[in-house]
């Protein structure tokens, strides 16, 4: 499928260009997060995309997480570890405020569910999900406070060092394009984006789609 208005092939590569120009980064790069595969910054962004999906700023989200690592709960024996207060606190500093209470809470309970289910390696959902990012969505959606939209955030990100679920895009990246003008079909974008990775071209269709003035600015 296709938006309606799409331009020229040329002027679409200059449009997805623009967007990356201007929105070329990860979520996990904002707040931080040296995404590797290995433990600690996948579960790291495991809870960025826990904070991320409540109705917030993504500014203050980042923020919140940003001040939970320098806290020291960066893997979920610290989390869990760390006190309820605890983690309020840090939530508070980074301006995360109105949900800051439920979300200490699901961050604990999450932390808690990670060491049992997964011995706090987020790689061995992904094995039990044999890499298929539909199973891996719906095992992240067992996660407290990760429901779809917070799944397909952690999806967004992680194919940056797991190739094997991309390229994923999801509902929110794919509302981004159509309000740039740009066609709805993944293949097509990677085609647009020439060598961007499709976490960087996802992310940035995402802020396209969440702010207005990113689009109008395009």
């Amino acid at each position: 499928m296709t938006a309606r208005g799409d331009g020229p092939r040329d002027g679409g590569k200059a449009l997805v260009k623009a967007l990356l120009d201007a929105e070329g980064r990860t979520y996990a790069e904002e707040a931080g997060i040296r995404l590797r595969d290995t433990p600690q910054p996948l579960y790291e962004l495991l809870v960025l995309a826990v904070l991320l999906s409540a109705p917030i700023r993504g500014s203050a989200a980042v923020g919140a997480a940003r001040e939970l690592f320098d806290a020291g709960m960066r893997d979920p024996r610290r989390m869990a570890g760390a006190t309820w207060q605890e983690r309020v606190d840090a939530l508070g500093r980074g301006g995360y405020r109105r949900y800051d209470e439920s979300t200490a809470t699901r961050l604990g309970d999450g932390a808690r569910l990670v060491q049992r289910d997964y011995g706090g390696d987020l790689r061995r959902m992904r094995d039990e999900a044999g890499g298929d990012a539909q199973a891996l969505a719906k095992s992240l959606q067992k996660v407290p406070g990760l429901g779809p939209t917070g799944a397909a955030i952690f999806l967004r990100e992680v194919q940056r060092v797991w190739p094997g679920v991309g390229p994923y895009f999801g509902d929110k990246a794919l509302d981004g394009a159509r309000r740039l003008g740009l066609p709805d079909d993944p293949d097509e974008l990677l085609r647009l984006a020439g060598k961007a990775e499709p976490a960087v071209l996802s992310a940035a269709l995402v802020r396209a789609s969440l702010d207005k003035r990113t689009a109008d600015d395009l």
